[in-house]
C-alpha cells in the first residue's frame, strides 16, 4: 500500500528538517498540522540539494546534483521514488501545483555554487538569491494559499522579500565558512578579506528593508500559516539584530548564533503577539 510508504517519506522529510535546522523545524511546528508535511517536504528537497554543493567534499558534486535532478523528474513522472525525500516532494509539487520554473530556478542556483565563487554585479546577486531563496518562499506560499491564485499573486512579492531576507541573513551569519571554507563571496563590491563596518551596515540596511516589506505580507497570510511564518520572521530579525551588534571582525571569524534559551523566549513572545492579534 503506497500510502504507508508516502507517510514514511514525509516523516523522513520531517526528520531531515529537525536534524538540520531546529529553528526552521520549530517554525514549521507552529503551522497548521494540515500543511506541515508539505513544508517539511520542501525543506527536505532544498536541504539535500544544498548539502550536495556545500558539504559533500571529496565526492563528485556535479554528478550528485545532476543525478538528484534526474531522480526528481523520474519521481515526478512515475509518481514514486525510493528516495523518500524526492517521493514526498513530488507529491507536494503535484498537490499544490508548484510550477516547474520554481524548481528549475532553485536547481540552477545550486549548480552555480559548483562553478561560481564571486558575484560582481547586483544582477548576478539577485539572480542567485531568487533561485536559492525567493523561489523557496514561493513554493511555501503555494502551500499556504492552497490553490487560491488570487491570494498567491497578492502575496508573491512579499514572500520573495522574506526569502531574500532570510538568505541574506544566512550569508552574513556564514561569512566565515563561505569565505574561508567554500571560497565564496555573494556580496558584490564587498572584499571579505577587509570586511568593515561600512560594508556590514549597507548589507544590514538592505536586509531590514526586505523584512519591512515582507512583514506586510505576513499579516495577510491565511491563519494556517501566519503564526509559523511570523515565528521564523521574529527569529531571523533577532539574529539580524545580533549580527548588527557584533563587530565586523567577529562576524568574519566566527558563526553568530541565537541561543536555545533566547529562541524559547522569542517563541513565547511570538505566541502572545499572535494571540493578541497584533500580527
Amino acid at each position: 500500500m503506497k500510502q504507508l510508504f508516502d507517510d514514511v517519506s514525509f516523516k523522513c522529510s520531517k526528520l531531515v528538517t529537525k536534524n538540520y535546522s531546529t529553528s526552521f523545524s520549530l517554525a514549521v511546528y507552529m503551522l497548521s498540522p494540515s500543511i506541515r508535511d508539505a513544508i517539511y517536504s520542501i525543506y527536505g528537497f532544498v536541504r539535500f540539494a544544498d548539502e550536495i554543493v556545500d558539504s559533500f567534499h571529496g565526492f563528485q558534486k556535479e554528478d550528485l546534483i545532476n543525478d538528484f535532478e534526474k531522480e526528481y523528474y523520474k519521481a515526478y513522472d512515475s509518481g514514486i521514488s525510493l528516495n523518500p525525500i524526492l517521493n514526498s516532494f513530488q507529491i507536494t509539487v503535484k498537490q499544490y501545483n508548484i510550477s516547474d520554473d520554481l524548481v528549475q530556478s532553485f536547481l540552477k542556483s545550486m549548480k552555480l555554487d559548483l562553478v561560481k565563487s564571486d558575484y560582481h554585479s547586483d544582477e548576478e546577486y539577485k539572480e542567485y538569491i531568487y533561485g536559492s531563496a525567493d523561489v523557496v518562499g514561493l513554493m511555501c506560499l503555494k502551500v499556504f494559499v492552497d490553490g487560491n491564485n488570487q491570494k498567491y499573486e497578492q502575496l508573491k512579492d512579499e514572500a520573495m522579500r522574506l526569502g531574500s531576507a532570510f538568505q541574506k541573513v544566512n550569508f552574513l551569519r556564514d561569512l566565515k565558512d563561505d569565505n574561508l571554507v567554500l571560497n565564496r563571496n555573494y556580496f558584490p563590491g564587498v572584499d571579505l578579506n577587509s570586511f568593515d563596518e561600512k560594508s556590514k551596515a549597507a548589507i544590514i540596511l538592505e536586509i531590514e528593508e526586505d523584512f519591512r516589506v515582507a512583514y506586510q505580507g505576513i499579516v495577510k497570510l491565511p491563519m494556517e500559516a501566519k503564526f509559523g511564518v511570523y515565528t521564523a520572521f521574529v527569529y531571523y530579525k533577532k539574529l539580524l539584530k545580533k549580527l548588527k551588534n557584533t563587530p565586523c571582525h567577529e562576524i568574519g571569524s566566527a558563526r553568530i548564533r541565537v541561543s536555545n534559551y533566547t529562541k524559547a523566549g522569542l517563541l513565547a513572545q511570538s505566541f502572545v503577539t499572535y494571540k493578541l492579534k497584533l500580527v
